[in-house]
Formats: structure tokens, sequence, C-alpha cells
């Protein structure tokens, strides 16, 4: 009886250490509070995440081995076209910059900001460690929306929503 306790215990302790140690929902704490800077040097680029105050931001944490993120890039090249008013930033966590400059040869992203943050020092401030996952940031640089997977962005309630930010 006292070993089926202890391992109650252990098993309750688990499941509160594991559902606890991030937050992966979709209104994380964060929400409300001023979106973490960065900046990202890739060897060919820079990107700053505070060069794009003043401009509604989508930022989306990706890799090329996501089979889900790669589902969702043609959306987000799409919606970056549909409407220059807003920025997309897509932060590849890939280790391998091969693999990475590879991709990006496959498959353009026209009107994106990309960027290879393979230490991920970026991601890490938003607290995503699983992708895709997308942040809005407004023009003020607040936090407004989280999105955990892969979405449509062109979408029409996407859409309704980034314009009226």
């Amino acid at each position: 009886m006292r070993t089926q306790h202890t391992i109650s215990v252990f098993a309750l302790a688990f499941v509160l250490f594991a559902t606890t140690g991030c937050d992966r929902s979709a209104k994380p704490q964060q929400l409300g509070t001023p979106a973490p800077v960065f900046t990202v040097t890739d060897g060919a680029e820079t990107v700053r995440l505070t060069d794009y105050r003043g401009r509604i931001v989508i930022l989306n944490f990706w890799a090329t081995w996501c089979a889900p993120c790669v589902e969702e890039l043609p959306t987000l090249v799409a919606l970056a076209r549909q409407d220059p008013a807003i920025t997309v930033i897509a932060v590849s966590t890939d280790d391998d910059s091969t693999a990475y400059a590879n991709f990006l040869v496959a498959h353009p992203m026209p009107g994106i900001v990309t960027i290879r943050d393979g230490a991920q020092r970026s991601n890490a401030l938003y607290g995503t460690l699983r992708f895709p996952e997308s942040y809005i940031i407004d023009r003020d640089g607040m936090l407004r929306r989280k999105f955990i997977g892969p979405q449509v962005w062109t979408s029409p309630e996407l859409a309704d929503y980034l314009g009226k930010l």
C-alpha cells in the first residue's frame, strides 16, 4: 500500500511539474506586455525586433524539419503580399545552416523577413520550444496574441483580427 501511495505522489508531482514548466497556452502571461526584444545575426543577415516598432509584426518560430511549419509558410507569404502594413518575421530554429539555406533556395519567401537562430535564443525569450508558434506584436511593441501550431494566415478570421490592429 505504501508503495502505491509513493507512486501516486510521484505521478502527481510529475504532472504538476510538466504542466507548470512552460506556457504553451494560447493566452500566455506575456500577452499585453512588451514583446521581448532580440537581435539575431546568422552570418548573412541581422534582424532586430526593435527595427519594426511602429508596424504590426507576426513573429513566427519555425524549422525546416517541421512539417506543420513548412505547411504554414505559404499562407504567411500570401499574407505578406496581401497586406504590406504587416511585417512577417520568420525565425528558423535550425541548427544546420546548410539545410536552412537550401530550404530558402527551394522555397523562396518573398516579402518575409527570414533569419536563422540556431542557438534558439530568440524563441527562448518567448518560452517557445515547440514549433510552429507565432506571436502578434502591435505597433507599440506589445504582445497581443499567440498562436500554437500552423495557421491559415489568409483566413477571413485572421484578416479581420489583423485589420482591427
